[in-house]
């Protein structure tokens, strides 16, 4: 029989193992999809990959396409081990954008060293109140954050819509009789300055990486994510030990949300457009980034580390679809099937991983705590 250690990790091993398997099981029902379309299930594989990793300016899109993925999933692991369920990343995300573009339309002649930072700063906090609202709604009122962040999203992209449309939108749009709903191109000072020349990877790639690093310092190495995980663990025992659990709610969602805000800011003025634009729905603006960076949450075990791997895996799924589509002339629907796919049995993935343990328990190849303790004991 394995040991206690042996035991921790074998589930360790399970939590990793049992979502890659439950992706390879996805994709190959794509393969059958694709089958069924009259294509060549290993010609797209080669084209979704090549389409992702092909070049050096295709893995920079790639990189691109995770940023956002990363931030939102990052701060769902936050709210997660506070036992709080934050659904409301696209509005988390388009207050950020809002507000760090109303900061850039203020200081257009900051230097970049300042305006930069501004920015940044101005998503996060931007998106840490969109994120505080259902917070502190859950926490002193009892309001359910799954309902409170979902009828969220619908406000703040009419919110969107309505500035985009009036008091943001482009001048020139009004002059031509257009009226997209974009701002004006916004100041050179507040781009992301690029990495690497030739290719669209900018400051936030690197950015959203040590937001995910320090997501899991803030959580395991200091005192304010004990308190947020004790929280979590059990209310009633935080309650009992001094934490102020309806602070800590609050935080929890309001951390998440700032994250989701910061790929906001990152979205604006990390686009080549240098604007913020929409077609009247979240999505036209956070290409569903609040959702997907759920998805990588999960499927990188609620964890802030293993979220970054995780999300530069669905962002080479999104880049390299376009080249799937491209390359053997399917759909461009299969590449948001196949997606579903994946999130339907990731989220599946976790009951399995659940029966694996419990299975590998019941025929003692597990030592249970109580057992070994009982053995070393007598």
């Amino acid at each position: 029989m394995f040991p206690k250690k042996g035991a921790v990790l074998i589930d360790k091993l399970l939590g990793a193992l049992v979502p890659l398997m439950a992706a390879a099981v996805a994709f190959a029902l794509g393969a059958i999809m694709l089958v069924a379309l009259g294509a060549n299930p290993f010609e797209g594989l080669q084209a979704l990959f090549d389409g992702a990793f092909g070049s050096g300016d295709r893995l920079a899109a790639t990189a691109v396409r995770a940023t956002p993925l990363i931030l939102v999933g990052a701060g769902i692991t936050i709210a997660f081990r506070t036992s709080v369920i934050n659904i409301g990343g696209e509005s988390q995300i388009i207050a950020g954008a809002l507000l760090s573009t109303v900061t850039a339309l203020s200081f257009p002649g900051l230097t970049p060293y300042l305006l930069v930072p501004m920015v940044l700063m101005a998503g996060f906090i931007g998106g840490g109140i969109a994120g505080a609202i259902p917070g502190a709604l859950k926490a002193y009122a009892s309001v359910n954050e799954i309902l409170s962040t979902i009828m969220l999203n619908l406000i703040m992209v009419q919110f969107m819509n309505y500035l985009l449309r009036g008091p943001l939108i482009d001048p020139y749009e009004l002059e031509a009789g257009t009226r997209i709903p974009q701002t004006q191109r916004l100041s050179d000072n507040a781009s992301l300055p690029t990495l690497v020349d030739g290719t669209r990877l900018h400051l936030g790639v690197p950015i959203a990486v040590a937001a995910a690093v320090a997501a899991y310092f803030l959580l395991w190495r200091t005192p304010v994510g004990f308190r947020l995980r004790a929280v979590g663990h059990s209310p009633k025992a935080a309650r009992a030990a001094g934490i102020n659990v309806q602070r800590n709610i609050t935080l929890a969602l309001g951390l998440s949300g700032a994250l989701a805000g910061l790929a906001g800011a990152i979205l604006v003025f990390g686009s080549q457009g240098q604007r913020m634009v929409t077609d009247g729905s979240a999505a036209g603006f956070t290409a569903s980034a609040g959702f997907n960076g759920i998805v990588a949450a999960l499927f990188g075990g609620l964890h802030p580390l293993w979220t970054v791997p995780s999300a530069f895996l669905f962002g080479a799924l999104l880049t390299g679809a376009t080249q799937l589509q491209r390359v053997l002339q399917v759909p461009s629907s299969l590449a948001v099937a196949l997606n579903g796919i994946i999130v339907i049995f990731v989220i599946s993935s976790s009951r399995v991983r659940v029966r694996l343990k419990k299975l590998l328990e019941n025929s003692s190849l597990i030592n249970k705590p109580d057992q070994e303790e009982t053995t070393e004991a007598t």
